[in-house]
């Protein structure tokens, strides 16, 4: 597989160069899929964004994604006609959009998708996520059909857990790229 179609879909406010995400993209040459506004982001336009991305792959792609970027991929699937060109996802600690004090600031990504994903996908989460629950997470992953693998206390998943080019986690992706 191709680095380019291997797509990166950061979070709310994007991966700052110390995230694993930012990381892999500057070791293995990975594509982040770069949206409008990391600030106010909006379901509609995300999802656009990352249709457009997935369109111009000449093959298809494999999602690596971290909190709002879960919700992304589970949104963008449900509406999309092209998820064939998704070969598979790694969904990592996903944020919960319908917490009470996520929504003013998300308002757009309420209700979370819940819908089983039209391809295999794994989902990494966290026991002490200070964005979403871990039995939430769990249940996320039971509703998108993706294998769930606890980290136990790794809080975000994200450049304050420490992980830094978290040569776990890109080993999970690897067999996913293989798969």
């Amino acid at each position: 597989m191709k680095p380019e179609n291997v797509l990166i879909l950061p979070g709310w406010q994007n991966s700052g160069p110390a995230h694993w995400q930012s990381r892999w993209e500057a070791l293995h040459g990975y594509r982040r899929v770069d949206q409008h506004d990391w600030m106010a982001p909006r379901r509609g336009d995300w999802s656009a964004r990352l249709e457009e991305v997935l369109l111009g792959c000449d093959e298809p792609a494999v999602l690596v994604a971290h909190s709002l970027g879960c919700l992304l991929t589970a949104a963008w699937a449900l509406h999309s006609r092209n998820t064939h060109r998704v070969k598979a996802a790694l969904l990592v600690a996903p944020g919960d959009a319908e917490r009470e004090e996520l929504q003013p600031v998300l308002p757009s990504w309420s209700p979370v998708v819940m819908q089983r994903l039209p391809f295999p996908s794994v989902l990494v989460g966290s026991r002490n996520d200070p964005y979403c629950t871990f039995e939430r997470a769990q249940a996320m992953a039971s509703a998108w059909g993706s294998r769930f693998i606890d980290l136990g206390d790794a809080g975000h998943i994200n450049a304050d857990s420490g992980l830094g080019d978290w040569p776990q986690g890109h080993a999970w992706l690897d067999e996913l790229k293989k798969d």
